[in-house]
């Protein structure tokens, strides 16, 4: 198997990383280890595992990095593997993925798999593979200001940091729309594939990570008191229930008002809105264990 590992992710990860390698290399599995340099470089390491009749391709990182390297595999048959070692891991905690060492090992060694099929933006920026969710309005903001140094201190918790601050710099422009065809506003809007956003915090309950399609969550509320609100209603997972949020299936999303709005993928920087956001040619596999 191939590990596509990104060294930016820190000490501290690399550690867990390694505890992994430790274990499947005491039992005898053959792996190589590819490092990434720049943004795509994931992808590209991935096609080329895939390229050279590789079976299993495994990211180690996190839901980013999961979205590359499933860029990369995408049509070609070969299974993905997730070594979780991100902030959030949200892709972990929705499909019940391991996270201590030598579980992490074993499922990947197991090769039991589970259908997962992605989502793909295309705008100004081009396409954008992703596999848990991507975001437009506030949450992209915060995002795009967060700080990498603040996150790789303080993790999830610089994510609070950040939007605290962002409360009062966001400019809160109403986004338009459009769902199959059928056009809406709100002050924020969040694509998802999973159910889970942030962790393990429940936003879409009608989400079906395996079948094609989308639930948007609309967040009709704006403003800084109702961001503030939406905030709060995270860590007590109450988002999806909060007042004003509105849950809706769709095969196609269109985000065609606020040309400003900035656009958040699997919790990296993706650009500005307009774009248009479809389901992926394909599935892929999943390592489960």
């Amino acid at each position: 198997m191939v590990i596509v590992f990104n060294p930016v992710a820190g000490r501290r990860r690399a550690a867990l990383l390694w505890r992994v390698l430790d274990v499947l290399v005491h039992n005898g599995v053959r792996l190589d280890v590819a490092e990434t340099r720049c943004s795509g470089d994931a992808a590209c390491l991935a096609r080329e595992a895939a390229s050279r009749g590789e079976k299993l391709v495994v990211a180690a990182g996190g839901d980013g990095t999961i979205a590359e390297v499933a860029s990369g595999l995408l049509g070609t048959g070969v299974r993905l593997g997730v070594i979780p070692l991100g902030t959030a891991n949200v892709l972990a905690h929705e499909l019940g993925l391991p996270f201590a060492p030598r579980a992490v090992a074993a499922a990947l060694a197991f090769g039991r798999t589970r259908r997962l099929w992605p989502g793909v933006a295309r705008g100004a920026d081009g396409a954008r593979l992703f596999v848990q969710m991507l975001g437009v309005g506030f949450d992209a903001y915060v995002v795009h200001h967060l700080p990498i140094p603040l996150k790789r201190v303080f993790g999830r918790g610089a994510y609070v940091m950040e939007a605290m601050r962002d409360t009062i710099s966001y400019r809160y422009a109403p986004i338009t729309v459009r769902l199959d065809g059928k056009e809406t506003q709100a002050a924020s809007v969040i694509v998802s594939k999973g159910r889970f956003y942030a962790g393990r915090y429940l936003l879409a309950p009608d989400a079906v990570p395996e079948a094609p399609g989308f639930s948007v969550s609309l967040f009709r509320h704006n403003g800084v008191a109702a961001a503030m609100m939406y905030g709060a209603a995270l860590p007590l997972n109450l988002l999806a229930h909060a007042p004003g949020v509105q849950h809706i299936r769709a095969q196609q999303v269109d985000v065609i008002g606020n040309r400003a709005a900035p656009v958040q993928a699997d919790g990296d920087p993706a650009g500005y809105a307009p774009l248009s956001v479809t389901d992926a040619p394909a599935p892929i596999d999943v390592v489960m264990g």
